[in-house]
């Protein structure tokens, strides 16, 4: 495949940054978004040019770390994450859009990579227990019902990412959120810190800057776990509940 690919370049923070056209040739439909990233570097590094700084880890789709937003879509054309992205969901001769997300609490360091710590502040601030559960207990020592125990692990799933901020016209990061609110509210384990949870969670989430939710609805679709919409009304639902018992 012979490809026109135009990032987005940015030295720093400081930098204004534009998008750069590059033509990349000898992709397999096989490769993974970021392998047809790992090629182009190659050439630019032979050129002696800076290669671009994008964010990855795993690569398998676990760790949430490689977003970005690739012809104006969150992860890109597939529901998954862009390392799980494969260059078969293009065509020869494509032109491909390549940016970092883009949203006031995810402010760009360089080229495709943003900081994404207002995330780890927002779990500190309450995306935790206090209990001392020591060692694993026996699993069924404390009944859990079906119900709850399919909610808080549909919620848990949640990896991070960034998809539902970058994907909201908003930049709201309610959905991400409400999956870490709610994966340990529903639980017994969780249950001293219910309500101050949500109050210092959603508070943390307000000062970073991220925007309001309108139930837009994008943040679902370009969730690559899958988090369910109900997972905000649950959010408004423990926030309001908390907020009256003051």
């Amino acid at each position: 495949m012979k490809l026109t690919v135009r990032i987005w370049r940015q030295s720093g923070p400081a930098d204004q940054g534009g998008m750069v056209t590059y033509p990349v040739d000898g992709i397999s439909p096989d490769m993974s978004f970021l392998e047809m990233l790992d090629v182009l570097n190659e050439e630019l590094v032979e050129r002696g040019e800076q290669p671009v700084a994008f964010d990855h880890d795993c690569r398998e789709g676990i760790c949430g770390s490689c977003g970005v937003v690739i012809n104006g879509e969150a992860h890109g054309p597939e529901r998954t994450t862009t390392c799980q992205l494969h260059m078969r969901s293009f065509r020869d001769g494509d032109v491909i859009d390549v940016e970092p997300w883009r949203a006031k609490g995810f402010p760009v360091v360089k080229d495709l990579v943003v900081d994404r710590s207002a995330f780890d502040r927002i779990i500190g601030s309450g995306g935790y227990v206090t209990a001392p559960t020591g060692a694993a207990p026996e699993a069924h020592a404390t009944p859990v019902p079906k119900p709850d125990a399919d909610l808080a692990f549909d919620n848990a799933t949640c990896i991070g990412c960034g998809a539902c901020v970058a994907a909201c016209p908003n930049g709201s990061a309610m959905l991400f959120t409400a999956a870490k609110v709610a994966h340990l509210n529903v639980l017994p384990q969780g249950a001293p810190e219910r309500e101050q949870r949500v109050l210092d969670m959603v508070e943390t989430m307000d000062a970073e800057d991220f925007g309001g939710c309108t139930n837009v609805g994008e943040c679902v679709a370009a969730c690559p776990k899958g988090i369910p919409f109900t997972s905000i009304a649950n959010l408004n639902r423990e926030f309001l509940r908390a907020s009256r018992r003051r």
